[in-house]
């Protein structure tokens, strides 16, 4: 028996029967008195476990309920290495965290995973201190509505939002049924059957104010139709796609752009020349013009001619402030 199974040993003993003596745990367990003293400190310090002796019971027990809530984790004792990973894993989810949904959840785990490393050389500050999450694309505006948008979801209730839309400056009441919640370069965004527009949309989870959950039950859209309307197509507000982009990269931005995610059944080749040619379907083109702009003179349009024309004008209007 490892020491962690031991430890969770000690945890559900005195969980099923409220009041464990000593001599039961020596006899069960296999171990002596200088190790369950070792064991029961283990706990109660790092493990953040408030096990007493009760003399009248003549054993050990909880001291109130809420220490066996907070040191519940059935299965789940970690080692040093797991302990690790899963500080990894905390301490992205917290830099992910901007509407503070996240955060009071992990809490306990994370003061439990702190006591598990203990003063090793890889502790859960050190490593805290090595990583760090840059999130460039992210906006820094309050997220007010994600518990109410959280519920939403799983209750499966509809939701009345006021919705500011920044691309068109205009702010709309709408009742929406959500869908799904989608973490898209750094920012949140909600995936929902707008009852206003009677169709599915995409909302940036920052535009929407006032949210207010409903009794009403959610329109329900399959799995399968959310697949086909937001994923064929580029970008996160694209709807169906009805159009093909075709970019050609030149060798240098090709090295990168060739290992680079940018629709799911997207098409790449490289030529002779080293030059990448990329292809894919879109719908709506004002995100992938701003991708597109961002490769300056690295990347030509070969298609279609509307996009074309589209870049060449953004690219004569910027060129028109210098």
């Amino acid at each position: 028996m490892s020491d962690m199974e031991r430890l969770h040993r000690i945890k559900y003993m005195i969980q099923q029967r409220k009041c464990v003596p000593r001599e039961d745990f020596l006899s069960e367990l296999e171990i002596s008195p200088a190790t369950f003293k070792r064991d029961l400190e283990y706990l109660r310090s790092r493990m953040q476990a408030s096990i007493v002796y009760d003399r009248f019971m003549g054993g050990y027990k909880f001291e109130n309920s809420s220490s066996i809530e907070r040191i519940e984790m059935p299965g789940l004792w970690f080692s040093e290495k797991e302990a690790t990973a899963l500080v990894l894993m905390q301490h992205l989810l917290s830099s992910l965290d901007q509407g503070g949904l996240i955060g009071p959840h992990i809490e306990p785990l994370t003061a439990i995973i702190d006591g598990i490393l203990g003063q090793s050389d890889a502790t859960a500050k050190e490593l805290r201190k090595r990583i760090k999450v840059i999130g460039m694309g992210s906006r820094k505006n309050s997220i007010e509505n994600f518990s109410e948008i959280g519920s939403a979801l799983l209750k499966r209730n509809r939701l009345e939002i006021h919705y500011y839309s920044k691309g068109k400056d205009e702010n709309t009441a709408r009742e929406i049924s959500p869908q799904r919640l989608i973490y898209y370069r750094e920012n949140w965004y909600l995936d929902a059957y707008c009852h206003l527009r009677d169709g599915l949309r995409s909302f940036s989870v920052d535009g929407i104010q006032n949210a207010v959950l409903t009794n009403k039950k959610a329109q329900e859209v399959s799995e399968k139709e959310c697949q086909e309307h937001f994923a064929q197509s580029y970008g996160i507000f694209s709807g169906k796609a009805t159009q093909r982009a075709k970019l050609r990269f030149n060798p240098e931005h090709a090295r990168w752009v060739a290992g680079e995610h940018w629709h799911g059944q997207q098409v790449g080749s490289f030529d002779k020349d080293g030059y990448y040619t990329l292809e894919f379907d879109f719908g709506q083109d004002p995100e992938l013009i701003r991708d597109i702009m961002k490769h300056g003179s690295g990347v030509e349009v070969l298609g279609p001619a509307s996009l074309k024309a589209r870049v060449k004008a953004e690219l004569s209007k910027a060129l028109s402030l210098y």
